[in-house]
């Protein structure tokens, strides 16, 4: 079992995830790959469908063309890597939280690999549709992101209309039993 000091590390390393989108150019070694894969392999599903199918994505052209869908995702050009995440289109809701899962399984580890990831979504039905077109993934398939991975250049928002960055206190996002109980509890 880990030291209290190793989980609290670990735990801190968790709350920095940030959505990293300008990247360093050298790409990511072949190994990391290999782990972040295997993370997302083994990461949970829904009634353990493993509803996903993954695209490594290291040509610099294939990411550039992606990242014309639409503009707030145009930082992807710079990415030195992407992993394409691929769902069967067999059920939307539930694979909607396993796209999820997978996705944050897939940040959390960029982040432990001294890596930074970034979500990429393509957009619309159309957008969607051409990303399909590029990736050539079966219309069946739905197919709506990607996690871009790279070393950080930086974690500043390089879009021209960034949002703004912290976060809001505990005591406007949490309730205690009920809604709009007050968090933490007062003390009796």
């Amino acid at each position: 079992m880990a030291a209290v000091s190793e989980v609290q590390a670990i735990l801190e390393q968790i709350r920095k995830v940030r959505q990293i989108r300008q990247y360093r150019p050298e790409p990511v070694p072949e190994d990391i790959v290999q782990q972040l894969l295997e993370i997302a392999r083994w990461t949970g599903s829904s009634r353990n469908t493993q509803p996903w199918h993954f695209i490594v994505v290291d040509d610099r052209e294939i990411l550039r063309q992606l990242s014309q869908l639409r503009p707030p995702i145009h930082w992807l050009a710079g990415a030195p890597l992407g992993i394409a995440i691929v769902l069967n289109g067999q059920s939307e809701i539930s694979e909607a939280y396993d796209e999820g899962r997978v996705t944050e399984r897939l940040l959390i580890a960029a982040k432990l690999l001294g890596l930074g990831g970034g979500v990429a979504w393509y957009g619309d039905e159309a957008q969607e549709a051409e990303a399909k077109r590029i990736l050539g993934i079966p219309p069946e398939r739905t197919a709506r992101s990607l996690v871009a991975i790279g070393y950080p250049l930086s974690a500043r928002d390089p879009r021209p209309t960034p949002v703004s960055r912290g976060r809001k206190p505990l005591t406007e996002l949490v309730s205690a039993n009920r809604y709009g109980r007050p968090w933490p509890r007062a003390k009796s």
